[in-house]
Protein backbone atom coordinates (compact mmCIF):
# COMPACT_ATOMS: atom_id res chain seq x y z
CA UNK A 1 0.00 0.00 0.00
CA UNK A 2 2.83 2.43 0.86
CA UNK A 3 5.37 1.35 -1.80
CA UNK A 4 3.89 3.06 -4.84
CA UNK A 5 1.86 6.10 -5.76
CA UNK A 6 -1.90 5.94 -5.46
CA UNK A 7 -4.45 7.87 -7.47
CA UNK A 8 -5.84 10.99 -5.77
CA UNK A 9 -9.41 9.68 -6.06
CA UNK A 10 -8.49 6.36 -4.42
CA UNK A 11 -6.75 8.08 -1.48
CA UNK A 12 -9.72 10.44 -1.06
CA UNK A 13 -12.08 7.43 -0.98
CA UNK A 14 -9.90 5.60 1.59
CA UNK A 15 -9.78 8.68 3.82
CA UNK A 16 -13.53 9.19 3.51
CA UNK A 17 -14.19 5.59 4.55
CA UNK A 18 -11.71 5.91 7.43
CA UNK A 19 -13.33 9.16 8.56
CA UNK A 20 -16.79 7.57 8.49
CA UNK A 21 -15.78 4.40 10.33
CA UNK A 22 -13.71 6.01 13.08
CA UNK A 23 -15.77 9.05 13.99
CA UNK A 24 -19.45 8.41 13.26
CA UNK A 25 -20.64 5.77 15.69
CA UNK A 26 -22.49 8.47 17.73
CA UNK A 27 -24.08 9.80 14.51
CA UNK A 28 -25.54 6.45 13.48
CA UNK A 29 -26.48 5.58 17.07
CA UNK A 30 -28.57 8.75 17.03
CA UNK A 31 -30.12 7.85 13.66
CA UNK A 32 -31.15 4.34 14.74
CA UNK A 33 -32.45 5.64 18.07
CA UNK A 34 -34.68 8.30 16.52
CA UNK A 35 -35.89 6.62 13.34
CA UNK A 36 -39.33 5.07 13.55
CA UNK A 37 -38.87 1.43 14.49
CA UNK A 38 -40.51 -1.47 12.74
CA UNK A 39 -40.42 0.10 9.28
CA UNK A 40 -38.78 -1.39 6.20
CA UNK A 41 -37.51 2.09 5.29
CA UNK A 42 -35.26 2.31 8.32
CA UNK A 43 -32.39 0.28 6.86
CA UNK A 44 -32.46 1.81 3.33
CA UNK A 45 -32.58 5.34 4.74
CA UNK A 46 -29.71 4.63 7.12
CA UNK A 47 -27.70 3.19 4.23
CA UNK A 48 -28.50 6.31 2.19
CA UNK A 49 -27.20 8.51 5.01
CA UNK A 50 -24.03 6.40 5.17
CA UNK A 51 -23.51 6.68 1.42
CA UNK A 52 -24.23 10.42 1.53
CA UNK A 53 -21.63 10.92 4.26
CA UNK A 54 -18.97 8.92 2.41
CA UNK A 55 -19.68 10.75 -0.85
CA UNK A 56 -19.73 14.23 0.72
CA UNK A 57 -16.42 13.60 2.46
CA UNK A 58 -14.94 12.08 -0.71
CA UNK A 59 -15.99 15.19 -2.66
CA UNK A 60 -14.29 17.47 -0.11
CA UNK A 61 -11.16 15.39 0.39
CA UNK A 62 -10.72 14.84 -3.36
CA UNK A 63 -10.98 18.56 -3.97
CA UNK A 64 -8.40 19.29 -1.25
CA UNK A 65 -5.89 16.69 -2.52
CA UNK A 66 -6.33 17.87 -6.10
CA UNK A 67 -5.65 21.49 -5.18
CA UNK A 68 -2.61 20.57 -3.07
CA UNK A 69 -1.49 17.10 -2.07
CA UNK A 70 0.58 18.39 0.87
CA UNK A 71 -2.03 20.97 1.85
CA UNK A 72 -4.71 18.28 1.72
CA UNK A 73 -2.68 16.08 4.05
CA UNK A 74 -2.19 18.97 6.49
CA UNK A 75 -5.91 19.76 6.57
CA UNK A 76 -6.97 16.12 6.90
CA UNK A 77 -4.47 15.63 9.71
CA UNK A 78 -6.03 18.59 11.48
CA UNK A 79 -9.50 17.14 10.88
CA UNK A 80 -8.51 13.70 12.23
CA UNK A 81 -6.94 15.23 15.34
CA UNK A 82 -9.94 17.42 16.13
CA UNK A 83 -12.34 14.58 15.24
CA UNK A 84 -10.65 12.38 17.84
CA UNK A 85 -11.01 15.01 20.55
CA UNK A 86 -14.61 15.80 19.54
CA UNK A 87 -15.61 12.11 19.62
CA UNK A 88 -14.01 11.80 23.08
CA UNK A 89 -16.25 14.57 24.42
CA UNK A 90 -19.32 13.16 22.64
CA UNK A 91 -18.71 9.68 24.08
CA UNK A 92 -17.68 10.87 27.54
CA UNK A 93 -20.08 13.74 28.23
CA UNK A 94 -22.91 13.19 25.73
CA UNK A 95 -22.42 16.62 24.10
CA UNK A 96 -23.39 17.67 20.60
CA UNK A 97 -20.93 19.90 18.70
CA UNK A 98 -23.46 22.52 17.53
CA UNK A 99 -23.01 26.29 17.25
CA UNK A 100 -23.70 26.95 20.93
CA UNK A 101 -21.20 24.27 21.97
CA UNK A 102 -18.57 25.80 19.68
CA UNK A 103 -19.24 29.14 21.40
CA UNK A 104 -18.74 27.38 24.72
CA UNK A 105 -15.45 25.87 23.54
CA UNK A 106 -14.11 29.05 21.96
CA UNK A 107 -14.84 31.04 25.12
CA UNK A 108 -13.32 28.50 27.51
CA UNK A 109 -10.21 29.75 29.29
CA UNK A 110 -7.00 27.74 29.68
CA UNK A 111 -7.55 26.91 33.35
CA UNK A 112 -11.01 25.52 32.68
CA UNK A 113 -10.03 23.55 29.59
CA UNK A 114 -7.11 21.92 31.42
CA UNK A 115 -9.56 20.38 33.89
CA UNK A 116 -10.80 18.04 31.12
CA UNK A 117 -7.39 16.41 30.62
CA UNK A 118 -7.40 12.65 31.25
CA UNK A 119 -5.64 9.44 30.22
CA UNK A 120 -8.72 8.46 28.24
CA UNK A 121 -8.41 11.67 26.21
CA UNK A 122 -4.77 10.79 25.44
CA UNK A 123 -5.85 7.32 24.26
CA UNK A 124 -8.50 8.82 21.96
CA UNK A 125 -5.96 11.31 20.63
CA UNK A 126 -3.35 8.62 19.89
CA UNK A 127 -5.63 5.92 18.44
CA UNK A 128 -8.20 8.05 16.61
CA UNK A 129 -6.03 11.08 15.88
CA UNK A 130 -2.30 10.42 15.67
CA UNK A 131 -2.51 6.92 14.14
CA UNK A 132 -4.72 7.91 11.14
CA UNK A 133 -2.45 10.94 10.58
CA UNK A 134 0.64 8.69 10.45
CA UNK A 135 -1.14 6.42 7.99
CA UNK A 136 -2.10 9.37 5.79
CA UNK A 137 1.44 10.76 5.64
CA UNK A 138 2.89 7.37 4.59
CA UNK A 139 0.71 7.29 1.47
CA UNK A 140 2.11 8.72 -1.75
CA UNK A 141 -0.48 10.52 -3.87
CA UNK A 142 -0.36 10.64 -7.67
CA UNK A 143 -2.01 13.66 -9.32
CA UNK A 144 -4.76 12.90 -11.84
CA UNK A 145 -5.53 14.67 -15.09
CA UNK A 146 -7.84 17.67 -15.14
CA UNK A 147 -10.39 15.70 -17.18
CA UNK A 148 -10.42 12.88 -14.61
CA UNK A 149 -10.73 15.44 -11.81
CA UNK A 150 -13.88 17.02 -13.26
CA UNK A 151 -15.44 13.68 -14.19
CA UNK A 152 -15.04 12.25 -10.69
CA UNK A 153 -16.17 15.43 -8.96
CA UNK A 154 -19.18 15.49 -11.26
CA UNK A 155 -20.01 11.87 -10.50
CA UNK A 156 -19.77 12.52 -6.74
CA UNK A 157 -21.97 15.59 -7.04
CA UNK A 158 -24.47 13.68 -9.17
CA UNK A 159 -24.61 10.88 -6.60
CA UNK A 160 -25.23 13.41 -3.82
CA UNK A 161 -28.09 14.99 -5.79
CA UNK A 162 -29.53 11.56 -6.54
CA UNK A 163 -29.42 10.57 -2.87
CA UNK A 164 -31.07 13.87 -1.97
CA UNK A 165 -33.92 13.22 -4.44
CA UNK A 166 -34.27 9.62 -3.32
CA UNK A 167 -34.76 10.66 0.31
CA UNK A 168 -36.88 13.76 -0.30
CA UNK A 169 -39.71 12.20 1.72
CA UNK A 170 -37.39 12.13 4.77
CA UNK A 171 -36.56 15.85 4.67
CA UNK A 172 -38.98 16.65 7.48
CA UNK A 173 -37.24 14.10 9.72
CA UNK A 174 -33.81 15.47 8.73
CA UNK A 175 -34.94 19.05 9.38
CA UNK A 176 -36.36 18.09 12.76
CA UNK A 177 -33.03 16.57 13.85
CA UNK A 178 -30.72 18.80 11.79
CA UNK A 179 -28.88 20.31 14.78
CA UNK A 180 -28.13 16.93 16.30
CA UNK A 181 -27.15 15.34 12.98
CA UNK A 182 -24.97 18.30 12.05
CA UNK A 183 -23.42 18.32 15.51
CA UNK A 184 -22.36 14.66 15.20
CA UNK A 185 -21.03 14.69 11.62
CA UNK A 186 -17.24 15.02 11.42
CA UNK A 187 -15.59 17.32 10.44
CA UNK A 188 -18.66 19.36 9.53
CA UNK A 189 -19.85 19.78 13.12
CA UNK A 190 -17.03 22.03 14.29
CA UNK A 191 -16.01 23.57 10.94
CA UNK A 192 -19.47 24.79 9.92
CA UNK A 193 -20.56 25.68 13.45
CA UNK A 194 -17.35 27.59 14.18
CA UNK A 195 -17.95 29.68 11.06
CA UNK A 196 -21.60 30.23 12.07
CA UNK A 197 -20.57 31.23 15.58
CA UNK A 198 -18.16 33.91 14.36
CA UNK A 199 -20.59 35.18 11.72
CA UNK A 200 -23.39 35.54 14.28
CA UNK A 201 -21.05 37.07 16.86
CA UNK A 202 -19.91 39.65 14.34
CA UNK A 203 -23.52 40.47 13.52
CA UNK A 204 -24.53 40.76 17.19
CA UNK A 205 -21.48 42.70 18.32
CA UNK A 206 -21.28 45.29 15.55
CA UNK A 207 -22.46 47.86 18.04
CA UNK A 208 -23.99 47.65 21.49
CA UNK A 209 -27.50 49.06 21.25
CA UNK A 210 -27.81 51.92 23.73
CA UNK A 211 -30.86 51.99 26.00
CA UNK A 212 -32.86 55.14 26.92
CA UNK A 213 -31.39 57.25 29.72
CA UNK A 214 -32.46 56.46 33.28
CA UNK A 215 -32.95 58.60 36.37
CA UNK A 216 -33.00 57.97 40.11
CA UNK A 217 -36.35 58.46 41.85
CA UNK A 218 -34.98 58.86 45.38
CA UNK A 219 -31.83 59.46 47.43
CA UNK A 220 -32.14 56.31 49.55
CA UNK A 221 -28.84 54.45 49.97
CA UNK A 222 -29.33 50.99 48.48
CA UNK A 223 -27.19 48.06 47.34
CA UNK A 224 -27.92 45.10 45.08
CA UNK A 225 -25.45 42.20 45.11
CA UNK A 226 -26.08 40.00 42.09
CA UNK A 227 -24.35 36.63 42.38
CA UNK A 228 -24.23 34.80 39.05
CA UNK A 229 -24.00 31.08 39.74
CA UNK A 230 -22.20 28.61 37.49
CA UNK A 231 -23.89 25.31 36.57
CA UNK A 232 -26.09 25.41 39.70
CA UNK A 233 -29.13 23.24 39.16
CA UNK A 234 -32.20 23.88 41.26
CA UNK A 235 -33.03 20.32 42.28
CA UNK A 236 -29.85 19.98 44.38
CA UNK A 237 -30.68 22.92 46.68
CA UNK A 238 -32.37 21.84 49.90
CA UNK A 239 -34.22 25.20 49.86
CA UNK A 240 -36.26 23.64 47.04
CA UNK A 241 -36.93 20.37 48.87
CA UNK A 242 -33.77 18.36 48.08
CA UNK A 243 -33.43 15.57 50.64
CA UNK A 244 -29.75 16.30 51.42
CA UNK A 245 -29.07 19.41 53.48
CA UNK A 246 -27.07 21.46 50.99
CA UNK A 247 -28.27 24.85 52.32
CA UNK A 248 -27.72 24.65 56.10
CA UNK A 249 -26.92 28.38 56.48
CA UNK A 250 -29.44 29.94 54.12
CA UNK A 251 -32.18 27.78 55.64
CA UNK A 252 -31.55 29.52 58.98
CA UNK A 253 -31.33 33.02 57.50
CA UNK A 254 -34.26 35.41 57.82
CA UNK A 255 -35.80 37.01 54.72
CA UNK A 256 -34.49 34.42 52.24
CA UNK A 257 -36.92 33.62 49.42
CA UNK A 258 -36.26 30.79 46.93
CA UNK A 259 -38.04 31.12 43.58
CA UNK A 260 -38.14 28.60 40.78
CA UNK A 261 -36.65 29.76 37.48
CA UNK A 262 -35.63 28.46 34.06
CA UNK A 263 -32.53 29.58 32.19
CA UNK A 264 -32.70 30.86 28.62
CA UNK A 265 -29.87 28.61 27.48
CA UNK A 266 -27.68 25.73 28.63
CA UNK A 267 -24.29 27.39 28.25
CA UNK A 268 -22.53 30.24 30.03
CA UNK A 269 -22.27 33.00 27.42
CA UNK A 270 -25.98 32.95 26.54
CA UNK A 271 -27.07 32.41 30.16
CA UNK A 272 -25.05 35.33 31.52
CA UNK A 273 -26.23 37.56 28.66
CA UNK A 274 -29.85 36.74 29.57
CA UNK A 275 -29.25 37.59 33.24
CA UNK A 276 -27.86 41.00 32.27
CA UNK A 277 -30.18 42.06 29.44
CA UNK A 278 -33.61 43.72 29.69
CA UNK A 279 -35.38 41.37 27.27
CA UNK A 280 -34.80 38.18 25.32
CA UNK A 281 -33.05 39.18 22.11
CA UNK A 282 -30.39 37.96 19.72
CA UNK A 283 -29.15 41.58 19.54
CA UNK A 284 -26.58 42.96 21.96
CA UNK A 285 -28.36 45.64 23.94
CA UNK A 286 -26.62 47.67 26.63
CA UNK A 287 -26.32 45.23 29.54
CA UNK A 288 -27.24 46.00 33.15
CA UNK A 289 -23.80 46.95 34.58
CA UNK A 290 -22.95 49.18 31.60
CA UNK A 291 -26.38 50.80 31.67
CA UNK A 292 -26.31 51.58 35.39
CA UNK A 293 -22.70 52.77 35.29
CA UNK A 294 -23.52 55.18 32.46
CA UNK A 295 -26.43 56.48 34.55
CA UNK A 296 -24.31 57.31 37.60
CA UNK A 297 -24.75 54.11 39.65
CA UNK A 298 -21.64 52.64 41.30
CA UNK A 299 -20.95 49.27 39.68
CA UNK A 300 -18.44 46.73 41.04
CA UNK A 301 -17.73 43.49 39.15
CA UNK A 302 -15.63 40.64 40.59
CA UNK A 303 -15.25 37.40 38.67
CA UNK A 304 -13.53 34.02 38.71
CA UNK A 305 -15.34 33.05 35.52
CA UNK A 306 -15.67 34.19 31.92
CA UNK A 307 -18.27 34.48 29.13
CA UNK A 308 -19.99 37.76 29.99
CA UNK A 309 -20.73 40.32 27.24
CA UNK A 310 -18.30 43.29 27.11
CA UNK A 311 -18.40 45.10 30.48
CA UNK A 312 -17.66 48.86 30.36
CA UNK A 313 -17.17 49.96 33.96
CA UNK A 314 -14.30 51.36 36.03
CA UNK A 315 -14.25 48.77 38.84
CA UNK A 316 -13.81 45.37 37.14
CA UNK A 317 -11.67 42.70 38.84
CA UNK A 318 -10.74 39.36 37.27
CA UNK A 319 -9.45 36.32 39.16
CA UNK A 320 -5.89 37.47 38.43
CA UNK A 321 -6.62 40.94 39.86
CA UNK A 322 -8.16 39.43 42.98
CA UNK A 323 -5.25 37.04 43.55
CA UNK A 324 -2.92 40.00 43.89
CA UNK A 325 -5.05 41.29 46.78
CA UNK A 326 -5.92 37.98 48.47
CA UNK A 327 -3.78 36.77 51.37
CA UNK A 328 -5.98 34.04 52.87
CA UNK A 329 -5.77 30.27 52.49
CA UNK A 330 -8.84 30.18 50.24
CA UNK A 331 -7.53 32.30 47.35
CA UNK A 332 -7.85 29.31 45.02
CA UNK A 333 -11.62 29.11 45.52
CA UNK A 334 -14.56 31.43 44.93
CA UNK A 335 -14.15 32.94 48.37
CA UNK A 336 -11.64 35.18 46.63
CA UNK A 337 -14.63 37.11 45.27
CA UNK A 338 -15.25 38.47 48.78
CA UNK A 339 -11.80 40.09 48.87
CA UNK A 340 -12.24 43.76 49.92
CA UNK A 341 -15.96 43.56 49.14
CA UNK A 342 -17.07 45.68 52.09
CA UNK A 343 -14.16 48.07 51.66
CA UNK A 344 -15.04 48.63 48.00
CA UNK A 345 -18.67 49.32 48.87
CA UNK A 346 -17.77 51.74 51.66
CA UNK A 347 -15.29 53.54 49.41
CA UNK A 348 -18.09 54.58 47.06
CA UNK A 349 -19.50 58.09 47.31
CA UNK A 350 -22.73 57.14 45.55
CA UNK A 351 -26.09 56.19 47.05
CA UNK A 352 -26.87 53.48 44.50
CA UNK A 353 -24.55 50.47 44.18
CA UNK A 354 -24.65 47.29 42.09
CA UNK A 355 -22.15 44.53 42.89
CA UNK A 356 -21.84 41.57 40.51
CA UNK A 357 -20.03 38.43 41.71
CA UNK A 358 -19.58 35.94 38.87
CA UNK A 359 -18.72 32.55 40.39
CA UNK A 360 -17.38 29.30 38.94
CA UNK A 361 -18.20 27.06 41.92
CA UNK A 362 -20.19 24.22 40.34
CA UNK A 363 -18.48 23.94 36.96
CA UNK A 364 -17.43 20.41 36.05
CA UNK A 365 -15.95 18.04 35.44
CA UNK A 366 -13.66 18.49 38.46
CA UNK A 367 -16.36 19.32 41.01
CA UNK A 368 -14.22 18.05 43.87
CA UNK A 369 -11.65 20.80 43.25
CA UNK A 370 -14.17 23.65 43.45
CA UNK A 371 -14.48 23.81 47.25
CA UNK A 372 -12.07 23.77 50.21
CA UNK A 373 -11.59 20.41 51.99
CA UNK A 374 -13.70 21.58 54.95
CA UNK A 375 -16.77 21.57 52.68
CA UNK A 376 -16.48 17.93 51.65
CA UNK A 377 -19.63 17.10 53.59
CA UNK A 378 -20.89 14.27 51.36
CA UNK A 379 -18.61 11.34 50.57
CA UNK A 380 -17.34 9.43 48.67
CA UNK A 381 -16.69 11.92 45.88
CA UNK A 382 -15.83 11.53 42.21
CA UNK A 383 -12.25 12.63 41.49
CA UNK A 384 -12.07 11.66 37.80
CA UNK A 385 -12.57 13.99 34.83
CA UNK A 386 -14.13 11.01 33.02
CA UNK A 387 -17.44 11.27 34.83
CA UNK A 388 -18.80 8.05 33.36
CA UNK A 389 -16.12 6.16 35.36
CA UNK A 390 -17.61 7.43 38.64
CA UNK A 391 -20.62 6.04 40.40
CA UNK A 392 -23.54 8.43 40.22
CA UNK A 393 -23.54 8.61 44.02
CA UNK A 394 -19.93 9.85 44.15
CA UNK A 395 -20.53 12.27 41.27
CA UNK A 396 -23.59 13.78 42.92
CA UNK A 397 -21.79 13.94 46.28
CA UNK A 398 -18.97 15.99 44.73
CA UNK A 399 -21.48 18.26 43.02
CA UNK A 400 -23.57 18.64 46.20
CA UNK A 401 -20.47 19.78 48.07
CA UNK A 402 -20.19 22.67 45.60
CA UNK A 403 -23.74 23.66 46.54
CA UNK A 404 -22.84 23.54 50.24
CA UNK A 405 -19.93 25.87 49.45
CA UNK A 406 -22.24 28.14 47.45
CA UNK A 407 -24.54 28.28 50.48
CA UNK A 408 -21.59 29.41 52.59
CA UNK A 409 -20.53 32.08 50.09
CA UNK A 410 -24.03 33.54 49.88
CA UNK A 411 -24.28 33.50 53.67
CA UNK A 412 -20.98 35.37 53.92
CA UNK A 413 -22.21 38.08 51.55
CA UNK A 414 -25.46 38.43 53.48
CA UNK A 415 -23.59 38.77 56.78
CA UNK A 416 -21.42 41.51 55.25
CA UNK A 417 -24.49 43.33 53.95
CA UNK A 418 -26.15 43.16 57.36
CA UNK A 419 -23.30 45.24 58.81
CA UNK A 420 -23.91 48.04 56.29
CA UNK A 421 -26.81 49.46 58.25
CA UNK A 422 -26.88 52.75 56.32
CA UNK A 423 -27.99 50.87 53.22
CA UNK A 424 -31.11 49.00 52.23
CA UNK A 425 -29.73 45.90 50.55
CA UNK A 426 -30.69 42.76 48.66
CA UNK A 427 -28.87 39.72 47.32
CA UNK A 428 -29.98 37.93 44.14
CA UNK A 429 -28.49 34.55 43.29
CA UNK A 430 -29.26 33.33 39.76
CA UNK A 431 -27.48 30.57 37.87
CA UNK A 432 -26.44 30.77 34.22
CA UNK A 433 -27.78 27.25 33.54
CA UNK A 434 -28.13 23.84 35.18
CA UNK A 435 -26.10 20.64 34.96
CA UNK A 436 -26.57 16.98 34.02
CA UNK A 437 -25.03 14.47 36.42
CA UNK A 438 -25.41 11.17 34.60
CA UNK A 439 -29.17 11.24 34.07
CA UNK A 440 -29.88 9.58 30.69
CA UNK A 441 -26.09 9.15 30.37
CA UNK A 442 -25.66 12.92 29.96
CA UNK A 443 -23.06 15.00 31.76
CA UNK A 444 -22.49 18.70 32.35
CA UNK A 445 -24.40 21.07 30.04
CA UNK A 446 -24.60 22.62 26.58
CA UNK A 447 -27.31 20.62 24.78
CA UNK A 448 -29.66 22.64 22.53
CA UNK A 449 -32.64 23.91 24.54
CA UNK A 450 -35.20 22.02 22.52
CA UNK A 451 -33.68 18.67 23.49
CA UNK A 452 -31.98 19.61 26.78
CA UNK A 453 -33.18 17.73 29.89
CA UNK A 454 -34.66 19.79 32.72
CA UNK A 455 -31.50 19.33 34.80
CA UNK A 456 -29.70 21.65 32.36
CA UNK A 457 -32.18 24.56 32.52
CA UNK A 458 -34.03 24.42 35.85
CA UNK A 459 -32.14 26.89 38.03
CA UNK A 460 -32.37 28.56 41.45
CA UNK A 461 -33.38 32.20 41.84
CA UNK A 462 -32.71 33.00 45.50
CA UNK A 463 -33.45 36.41 47.02
CA UNK A 464 -32.50 37.93 50.37
CA UNK A 465 -33.65 41.36 51.55
CA UNK A 466 -32.39 43.36 54.52
CA UNK A 467 -35.65 45.17 55.20
CA UNK A 468 -38.63 43.28 56.63
CA UNK A 469 -40.91 45.74 54.85
CA UNK A 470 -39.63 44.84 51.38
CA UNK A 471 -42.29 42.64 49.84
CA UNK A 472 -41.85 40.23 46.95
CA UNK A 473 -44.48 39.20 44.43
CA UNK A 474 -45.74 35.60 44.71
CA UNK A 475 -44.18 34.48 41.41
CA UNK A 476 -44.32 30.78 40.64
CA UNK A 477 -41.70 30.70 37.87
CA UNK A 478 -39.15 33.36 36.99
CA UNK A 479 -36.83 33.91 34.05
CA UNK A 480 -33.31 35.29 33.98
CA UNK A 481 -34.70 38.50 32.45
CA UNK A 482 -36.45 39.32 35.73
CA UNK A 483 -33.05 40.34 37.11
CA UNK A 484 -32.66 43.54 35.05
CA UNK A 485 -36.02 45.03 36.01
CA UNK A 486 -35.84 43.86 39.63
CA UNK A 487 -32.48 45.59 40.09
CA UNK A 488 -33.84 48.84 38.63
CA UNK A 489 -36.86 48.62 40.93
CA UNK A 490 -34.84 48.00 44.08
CA UNK A 491 -32.37 50.80 43.37
CA UNK A 492 -35.16 53.25 42.58
CA UNK A 493 -34.07 53.74 38.95
CA UNK A 494 -36.74 54.67 36.44
CA UNK A 495 -36.52 54.30 32.67
CA UNK A 496 -38.83 53.91 29.69
CA UNK A 497 -37.59 50.35 29.23
CA UNK A 498 -38.44 49.35 32.82
CA UNK A 499 -41.19 46.69 32.92
CA UNK A 500 -43.06 46.56 36.21
CA UNK A 501 -44.39 43.06 35.44
CA UNK A 502 -40.79 41.79 35.29
CA UNK A 503 -39.83 43.04 38.74
CA UNK A 504 -39.93 40.53 41.59
CA UNK A 505 -40.54 43.35 44.11
CA UNK A 506 -43.90 44.81 45.11
CA UNK A 507 -44.37 48.57 44.91
CA UNK A 508 -44.01 50.14 48.34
Amino acid sequence: MFKRNHKTSLVALWMSLLNTILYHLPFFNFVFKHLETGTLRQLPFSFSLLLTMITANFFTFYLLFSLSRRGGKVLLSLFFTINAIAVYFIHTYGVIIDESMMGNILNTNTEESSSFFSLKLVVYFLLLGALPCMLLWRISIERETRKTFFIRLGLALGLLLGLFALNANQLLWIDKHSKQLGGLAMPWSYTVNTALFYIHQAQKNKKEIRLPDATSTNEEKSIVVLVIGESARRQNFSLYGYEKNTNPLLAQTKNVYPFKANSSATYTTAGVKSILEHKDSSDLYEILPNYLYRNQVEVIWKTTNWGEPPVHIAHYQSKEDLRKLCDSGTCGYDEILLTNLKEDILASTKNKILVVLHTSTSHGPTYNTKYPPAFEVFTPVCTSVDLSNCTQESLINAYDNTIVYTDYLLHRVIEDLKTLTDFKSTLLFVSDHGESLGEKNLYMHGLPMRIAPKEQYEIPFIVWVSDDNTKLKPNTLLSQHHVFHSVLHFLGITSSIYDEKMSIFENE
